[in-house]
């Protein structure tokens, strides 16, 4: 990956509904967790603020909420793509009593005129206590 983004989030996402499809004001919702005010409680909730963070670009909360073992030292974010929406397709695990879980989902995007689709299985771990994404499954 290329250079640390420093850019600051993108302020009309931030006055808006969240991206995460929650359908809450972004400072009610993602933007709580990008701010350092609360954790996110499930892997589902990690792993839609990290898409928030995502169509914000907040590069920041997404080093902060990624596992030590595989985090790059650096992220750079692309800012011509747009991410335009968020399906949770289905989780396994990683609720308030787990330690690990995963979440499959499909996120939505355009980059210029051209539109594409993003499909993970993503997996979290608690990391001193708290979630954090770990990799995407590739089995």
């Amino acid at each position: 990956m290329a250079k640390r983004d420093r850019r600051p989030a993108r302020r009309a996402e931030v006055t808006g509904t969240c991206p995460c499809g929650r359908g809450l004001p972004y400072g009610d919702c993602c933007g709580r967790l990008h701010r350092g005010e609360a954790e996110a409680p499930t892997a589902e909730a990690l792993m839609r603020s990290r898409y928030a963070a995502f169509a914000v670009g907040d590069s920041e909360y997404l080093l902060r909420s990624w596992h030590t073992r595989t985090r790059p030292p650096r992220l750079h974010l692309d800012p011509a793509q747009r991410w335009t929406g968020l399906e949770v397709l289905g989780t396994d695990r990683g609720g308030l009593f787990d330690s690990t879980g995963t979440v499959e989902f499909r996120a939505h995007y355009r980059e210029g005129r051209e539109t594409g689709t993003l499909t993970e299985r993503s997996r979290f771990a608690r990391e001193d206590g708290r979630w954090v994404y770990l990799d995407d499954d590739q089995g």
